[in-house]
């Protein structure tokens, strides 16, 4: 799977990955208005509303980006309605032809993360049949029980040649409450991106491994001692844009060869209609500011990485 998504980083020029993360409040009014004469304000006219939403911006990114990443507690916090509206947006992707990276953060006992494993990337049994709940292409990862808890989804990847990102160093200002500890005189995060790079060495694609990192954009100094420390994985890069990163920030993040990173965009580019610089849309073209956004967001990295080589 790794080596689809640098096929299509490589074909598209654009190393990001546009968060699909639709809170009501970023979904103009006439969208809203006409998913809740369907079906009323309901769960089911809230996840009719996200649908809509997110489909409008697919449509008008889709050739532009290689990976869109929905987050899944945006929708599972309307019930059984959105997770519907979830695994749709998954399915409309795919033939779109975009990589779906699932941000839903899963890691527990062996058992349960094999379960999780099964849903998100892998297949369950039911009777004689086969199925593929979710089918994300990625996942995230959240490493805290340790080997325990990400082998099952490690075996999965390799058996399904799907990918991991496994949280590392995160964008949240809080993150160094845990993440920043001493262990043996290092920070936490630099023994978690050794796991990671060891854990990748067993799903390796041509030249990256399929188990990737995430490590903020708001923390560029830590990238740069994180791409040194897994110089094989992939690095999943939140932060960027309405939570302060800039494409300055982020060429330690990628190798001499211009890849090992994808840099997430969310709100900066689904909410772009409500931004004074894409402005002039208005909400009734909202998918055209995305476009606009994802537009200028490419420019902005690629002169990053352009000055620095």
């Amino acid at each position: 799977m790794i080596d689809r998504l640098i096929e299509k980083i490589k074909k598209t020029h654009a190393p990001i990955v546009v968060g699909l993360d639709p809170m009501l409040d970023y979904i103009p009014e006439h969208v809203q208005k006409k998913a809740f004469q369907e079906f009323g304000e309901s769960l089911e006219g809230a996840a009719e509303a996200i649908w809509q939403f997110n489909k409008e911006i697919i449509d008008h990114t889709f050739d532009l980006i290689p990976a869109v990443k929905p987050q899944i507690a945006m929708y599972e916090q309307f019930g059984v309605p959105g997770l519907l509206a979830f695994h749709k947006t998954i399915e409309y992707c795919h033939g779109k032809g975009l990589i779906v990276i699932g941000d839903v953060k899963r890691g527990d006992i062996g058992s349960t993360s094999a379960a999780y494993a099964a849903g998100h990337i892998g297949t369950v049994a039911v009777g004689g049949k086969t199925y593929r709940p979710f089918d994300e292409d990625f996942i995230t990862v959240n490493p805290y029980l340790g080997t325990d808890g990400i082998k099952p989804f490690v075996d999965v990847c390799r058996k399904e040649k799907k990918g991991l990102f496994i949280l590392v160093k995160t964008s949240n200002p809080s993150s160094g409450e845990f993440q920043d500890r001493l262990v043996d005189g290092r920070p936490l995060y630099e023994h978690v991106g050794e796991k990671v790079a060891q854990w990748g060495a067993e799903c390796m694609g041509e030249s990256y491994s399929s188990i990737g990192a995430v490590v903020g954009a708001t923390y560029p100094e830590m990238g740069k001692i994180l791409r040194k420390a897994m110089p094989k994985s992939y690095i999943l890069v939140p932060g960027y844009g309405a939570q302060g990163g800039k494409g300055a920030d982020l060429v330690h993040f990628f190798n001499e060869d211009g890849l090992g990173a994808i840099v997430n965009s969310s709100r900066g580019i689904i909410a772009a209609y409500k931004q004074e610089a894409y402005g002039k849309f208005g909400a009734e073209h909202f998918g055209e500011a995305s476009r606009a956004a994802v537009e200028d967001m490419v420019k902005d990295i690629d002169g990053a990485l352009n000055q620095q080589r």
